[in-house]
């Protein structure tokens, strides 16, 4: 969160000149919502459940709330819903990375 609040301060992102603000939007929520995902869930051991899902889209959606408002306030830069949508996408890329690989990862029984 820290990073994208960082990022969203500055006057233009640091993307590259062919990648869409969109796809870096994506591409930041994916990341912060596996981080938010394994965080609520209490670390990569821990079984996925719906609830641990829901709360962490809500708080990964939530700051990508946040985030356009505060970006509003930044010389240079716009709030604008599509880039909320784009969170909310990779949002829910990110949980649904992390479902899977709860499908698919061997289990170790202790």
């Amino acid at each position: 969160m820290a990073m994208i609040f960082f990022v969203s301060a500055l006057p233009r992102a640091p993307l590259p000149s062919n990648v869409s603000d969109k796809w870096g939007h994506f591409a930041a929520y994916l990341l912060l919502g596996v981080l938010a995902v394994r965080g609520v869930a209490g670390g990569l051991p821990a079984h996925l459940t719906v609830r641990v899902a829901l709360t962490a889209l809500l708080i990964t959606i939530g700051y990508g709330a946040f985030d356009e408002i505060h970006q509003r306030f930044v010389p240079g830069r716009s709030a604008e819903l599509a880039d909320v949508y784009a969170d909310s996408a990779g949002a829910f890329a990110a949980v649904i990375v992390c479902f899977a690989w709860d499908i698919i990862r061997p289990r170790v029984d202790v």
